[in-house]
């Protein structure tokens, strides 16, 4: 009988609906078990899985071959000691690309209509018409990574008329794009840039990749959108052109540190729409979760190729 290691939080929505001849040991975010997994093949991770947790798991479990994580960055899962292991890993990859994609556009709205300020109109029982209201057809936006997370804001911003350019490590052409660059040519457009929004993986080579350099090359009136990873945006250069007003102001939905401490500046500059990294969480996020891991699950049964498998050399 196959064993499994699920996460607590998501064992109910699993445990109902797997086969007769699997088992299954729940494991918490602490990586305490409710009993033995040394001889469990399969371990599907938690949310925001901690070393410390991975690593019990490791060493309890030697005979592990797949691990499955729910989300669509592994940079927290690939340490030296799962690297040590020949483990297959696949990810999350699509499933949070919905409603990641509708916050993109959330973001976007939220800046072009001046939401924050009709809000304290509102509060104020103030009528007043003559707002800096802006459309988002035909600006320019520059997504970042067009994986399937870019590609779902890419039809969105294309039905709003958009011009939608991207870039990527190897630039072919993809359906809602106007111009696809290469990761050494997107640079190049930052001063037409209207919108300029980070979904590519947290690796070594993207690391920091927003930097003063490119927000200094950005148009004043530009809008900075980050739904990928925090430390890929150097965060005090990021403070200063907010400040300072290179740019016109950013939608954040991570950061380097999280949960955002109640000290950072971010929270209190005006220009910028702060959200707790929760622009994936739906509850139709969890079924596509289940149902991913359920699909591979079977097709690790039945000796069939895996989806999403992760090239652990380049990280994602």
């Amino acid at each position: 009988m196959l064993k499994i290691i699920l996460p607590t939080e998501l064992a109910d929505k699993v445990e109902p609906l797997l086969p007769q001849d699997i088992t299954s040991i729940r494991v918490n975010p602490e990586g305490e078990f409710d009993g033995d997994i040394s001889d469990a093949e399969v371990y599907f991770n938690g949310f925001k899985l901690k070393n410390t947790t991975l690593h019990k798991v490791l060493a309890a479990a030697p005979k592990i071959r797949w691990q499955h994580t729910p989300s669509a960055g592994v940079n927290h899962i690939l340490t030296p000691t799962f690297l040590e292991r020949d483990i297959t890993l696949t990810n999350g990859s699509g499933v949070h690309a919905i409603p990641i994609a509708e916050f993109v556009l959330n973001f976007m709205l939220y800046h072009a209509k001046n939401v924050q300020k009709l809000q304290s109109l509102q509060a104020d029982h103030y009528w007043y018409k003559w707002l800096n209201l802006q459309e988002l057809y035909n600006k320019n936006v520059l997504i970042i990574g067009t994986g399937n997370i870019g590609k779902e804001i890419a039809s969105r911003a294309k039905a709003f008329g958009m011009n939608v350019w991207g870039s990527r490590r190897n630039p072919e052409p993809l359906p809602n794009f106007d111009k696809i660059v290469g990761a050494d040519e997107w640079q190049s457009l930052l001063p037409e840039v209207d919108y300029l929004v980070v979904a590519t993986p947290l690796t070594p080579d993207t690391k920091g990749l927003i930097n003063a350099s490119v927000l200094r090359s950005l148009r004043s009136s530009a809008y900075f959108i980050n739904i990928a990873r925090g430390a890929i945006v150097d965060e005090e250069a990021l403070l200063t052109a907010l400040r300072e007003n290179w740019i016109a102001g950013a939608g954040l939905d991570t950061f380097v540190t999280e949960p955002l401490p109640p000290e950072s500046p971010f929270w209190s500059l005006p220009n910028v729409f702060v959200t707790p990294h929760n622009s994936a969480l739906t509850p139709q996020l969890y079924d596509r979760i289940v149902s991913l891991f359920l699909d591979n699950l079977n097709r690790y049964k039945t000796g069939q190729p895996l989806r999403n498998v992760v090239d652990k050399q380049i990280g994602y």
